[in-house]
Order: C-alpha cells, then structure tokens, then sequence
C-alpha cells in the first residue's frame, strides 16, 4: 500500500501490515516515517494512494462504530461537560439519549472517572483528559482502537498509570489496539508485537512479536527480559533511522 499526497511527497510505499484480531501492535520509527497516515489509512479517514485496506479477508469496510481513534490531543469540546463530549458519537448515531448516557458513564467507569461526568475539560489534568478522550473512543464499543501518541505529552508517572490501565483495558475488553509511539520503552511495556518504520518512504522495516507474559507490571520494568527486548528494538529502530 502506498500514499503520496498532492505536493508529491511519497509518505509511504510498499507498506505491508497485517494485524490480528487481539493484538497490541506498535508501530515505531522516526518522525515522519508515516506512523500516523498508516492509522488514518487503517481508519479510513484518508484514501490509500495504491493498493488496499482488506478487513477480514473482504474489501468492504468494517461497520461503523468498529474502529475507535485516540488522538495524540484529548481534542474535547471545552464548552461541553466530560458526559456530553463523551456521548457525542452515539448522539451521532442518533441513539437515544437515555442508552447513549448509560453507555457514556459504562465508559467512564473503565478509564476511571466516575463521578467526573458533570466537569468541564478546562477542570481535568492533562491525564485525565486523555482518559475522556479513550472513554469517547470506547463508548462505540469498537474492535479495533486506533491510538496516535496518546500518552506523548504526559508527565512520566502520569504515563506510566495510563500504560498500565490501556493494558487492562485491552485484556478486559477483548481489544485490538495498534499503537503509535515514539518510545522503544513504552511500546515493549505495551505490545504483543512491534513494527519498525523507516522514513522517506514509510515502510516496515523490522517485525518483533513480544513474549513475555501478562499482566506486565513495575517488576516486568525491571527485569532482564524487558531490558532484552528494549535493546532489540532499540538496535531495530537504529537500522530504520539509517536506511
């Protein structure tokens, strides 16, 4: 799969990505290697420039609802309250307002903020915005859960917290999530697999599945294990920048 867009510039060629139902996929690489035009062109929100997006083994895209995406900025609406900016897809699907509610506060209590519903954005740290920001992705009930740097602008300890709670999203929920970071660290905490981009243009250049068990925790953080796979992908992540 290829896209290049108006001004010439080739973002990626000979992209090829499979991912399967239940993984935690990464992609990592240097900036401007397409990490994000690859989720937009998994999403459908930009059209392949050659080639094609199969789901399931047919051309037809997933029904609407099936994919959620979580931006690198919360991006809500600051005039509305957290239960508002969280209902606002189901308001667009024209459910009803007593099941879009429901659903917005069942959405709530998994990222952890019950009782927040009635707060204003401009009230939340910079945390628990992006938490809003997964409830409104999760409030769909998608398969797949598409994630563009969520966590890049968080505070280390504040990082940390929302790594562990994707985690238990993704095992409680039957998720299939492909994440794009920056952070070799955070993307070998997080994946059951892990794909190295090259720049210019964007393509795949490495493909590491990731053994160690689960639940990760800060004692998978400090072990030998964890500390192998940091340096694979970190010397994976060399070779791309270079090629």
């Amino acid at each position: 799969m290829a896209k290049r867009f108006a001004n010439g510039t080739a973002a990626l060629a000979g992209l090829d990505l499979s991912v399967q139902p239940g993984e935690f996929l990464s992609l990592v690489g240097p900036s401007g290697c397409g990490k994000s035009t690859a989720l937009r062109l998994i999403a459908g929100l930009t059209p392949p420039s050659e080639g094609r997006v199969r789901w399931g083994g047919r051309d037809q895209p997933p029904p609407p609802g099936d994919i959620g995406f979580v931006f690198q900025e919360a991006t809500l609406m600051p005039w509305a309250r957290v239960l508002a900016n969280v209902t606002l897809p189901l308001k667009l699907a024209h459910l009803p307002r007593a099941e879009s509610e429901d659903r917005a506060r069942e959405a709530l209590a998994l990222v952890g903020l019950t009782g927040f519903e009635q707060a204003f954005p401009r009230e939340l740290s910079g945390g628990m915005r992006m938490r809003v920001s997964i409830a409104r992705a999760l409030v769909m009930r998608p398969r797949l859960l598409l994630m563009d740097e969520p966590f890049a602008a968080l505070d280390e300890i504040t990082r940390l917290k929302l790594n562990d709670d994707l985690l238990a999203l993704w095992t409680q929920r039957g998720l299939t999530i492909v994440f794009v970071t920056h952070s070799v660290y955070e993307s070998v905490y997080l994946s059951s697999r892990i794909a190295i981009m090259a720049a210019r243009p964007g393509r795949i250049v490495a493909d590491r599945p990731l053994t160690a068990p689960s639940p990760r925790d800060a004692a998978f953080r400090h072990g030998a294990e964890y500390g192998a796979a940091c340096a694979d992908i970190s010397t994976a992540l060399a070779r791309a920048m270079a090629a």
